[in-house]
Order: C-alpha cells, then sequence, then structure tokens
C-alpha cells in the first residue's frame, strides 16, 4: 500500500500515533527528495491530526503550508485535500459564511478535476454548513442530493455521514424520535466498517446524542437508539433514495440490489 492509502486507512481507524509516525517520516523523506507531491500529501494527513487534537490554528496553519506547496507544482489536482481541510476548519471555528464560500470552491475544483466521490463528500459537508446557518431547507436538499451520489456510486464508506446529516436535519425538524434512530445507524455503520467518524462529523453526533437524550430521556434514547442500529445501513440508504423520504421515516421493506465500492 502507497503512504496514503496506509496513513488514510490508519486514520479511519482512529490509530492517531501511527498516522503520525508515517507522515512525519513520509515528510521527512519527501523534503529529502523534493518529492512535493508526497509533501502534500504527508501535511495533508498532519493537518487531520491537528484537526483531531482540537488545535485548529495549527490544522490551518499546516494546511496553508500544504496548498502553497501545492500551488508551487501548477498540479491543481494537489490543491484538493488542502482546500478541504481549510474549508473544514473555518467551519469548525464557527466562520460558517466563509466555510460555505470554501466548499464551494472546493466543489468547483472537484467537478473539474472529475472527483465525483469528492464533489459527493464536500456537499455534505456544505449542508451541514447550511444547516448551521439556519438554512434548513437547502441543507435538507444538499443531503438529499448526496444521498443519492452515495447510492449511485455505491460510496459505501460515506454512508455512516449520511446518516450523520440526516440525524442532524431530524434535531433541526423536532423529530427526536428518527434522530435517535439515525444516530443508533450511524454508529452502527461506522462499526460495520471498522472506522471513527472525522472530527468535524463527531461534533456533529454530539450534539445529535445531547439533543435527543435531553428530549427523550436516557432510557428512551437508548432503545431509540438499538432500533436504528437494528436497521442495514446500505439497505436502508438505497430505500430513502429510491422513495425520496428522509431515512429511517419508513422501514426497508424491499431488497437492495449490490451496489459498487468506492473507488
Amino acid at each position: 500500500m502507497s503512504f496514503s492509502e496506509t496513513a488514510r486507512a490508519a486514520f479511519r481507524r482512529g490509530d492517531d500515533a501511527a498516522v503520525a509516525r508515517l507522515a512525519d517520516d513520509e515528510a521527512e523523506r519527501a523534503r529529502a527528495a523534493d518529492d512535493l507531491p508526497a509533501l502534500v500529501e504527508a501535511l495533508y494527513m498532519r493537518s487531520r491530526l491537528a484537526i483531531r487534537g482540537g488545535d485548529l490554528t495549527e490544522a490551518a496553519r499546516i494546511a496553508s503550508d500544504a496548498l502553497a506547496v501545492a500551488v508551487r507544482t501548477g498540479d491543481r489536482r494537489l490543491e484538493e485535500r488542502p482546500r478541504h481541510v481549510l474549508a473544514g476548519v473555518t467551519r469548525m471555528a464557527g466562520d460558517l459564511p466563509r466555510a460555505r464560500v470554501l466548499y464551494q470552491e472546493s466543489i468547483d475544483l472537484n467537478e473539474a478535476l472529475g472527483n465525483d466521490d469528492t464533489v459527493t463528500s464536500e456537499l455534505h459537508n456544505l449542508a451541514f454548513t447550511e444547516l448551521s446557518l439556519g438554512e434548513t431547507a437547502a441543507a435538507r436538499a444538499r443531503f438529499a442530493t448526496s444521498r443519492s451520489r452515495i447510492v449511485g456510486g455505491g460510496y459505501r464508506d460515506f454512508v455512516p455521514y449520511a446518516y450523520v446529516g440526516a440525524a442532524a436535519t431530524a434535531v433541526a425538524d423536532a423529530d427526536l424520535v428518527r434522530a435517535a434512530r439515525l444516530l443508533g445507524l450511524a454508529r452502527r455503520a461506522f462499526d460495520d466498517l471498522g472506522q471513527v467518524p472525522d472530527p468535524d462529523d463527531a461534533e456533529e453526533l454530539v450534539a445529535v446524542e445531547t439533543a435527543v437524550r435531553a428530549a427523550l430521556g436516557t432510557e428512551r434514547a437508548d432503545d431509540e437508539e438499538r432500533a436504528g442500529a437494528g436497521l442495514d445501513p446500505w439497505a436502508t440508504l438505497v430505500h430513502a433514495v429510491e422513495h425520496g423520504t428522509e431515512p429511517a421515516t419508513e422501514p426497508a421493506t424491499e431488497p437492495a440490489a449490490q451496489q459498487g465500492t468506492q473507488p
């Protein structure tokens, strides 16, 4: 496996120590060899670790360094990951209008590059930004578009994130019972993949859980989360997309056709 594949897999598992070791070794090697594309990837992984550690200022500094290196190469493909991190840091820092601009710029870049999977994930992030701005209808439509692209592209690694977005939307709609079920579905989907959520989505899950438990109480919230965890994540998502509904509004009774895997 390449550095990128190994480091990203370790990050998704939550093995931060391994990611730090891999990124530091790769950055040292890349600088010695004047391998600028490799240096961009190493700095990108370091910036993600800084976000997970809660140091948004350091994450922005590292991502800005990575973007500067990417621009030096003249290869716009290398700008994609640093721009993603900068948008995420801006959103987490609370500058939502600026984050919306940065996410749209990231979407435009990835559309130009033909990165359909990344467009899908950035639509999800833009939807969360709009939801935080109080633009619930726009966020709902964008989350639905992202879900449709997940199913259409067979992006199974994105399935848990679809439920994070749906759960947050349910909270905004004051549908706390469904939000609790979606929380259980999201956690099951992450567990099924052996992954942990990205830092920004982890924050969203905490916010959903807080709202659910405050509204329903611990016992009812636990019951509804267990009910959600008993649903099949992929089949439930396919059902929602095919029927044009929000996930977990009704049971997925039809068998789902096998889809492809994430590219």
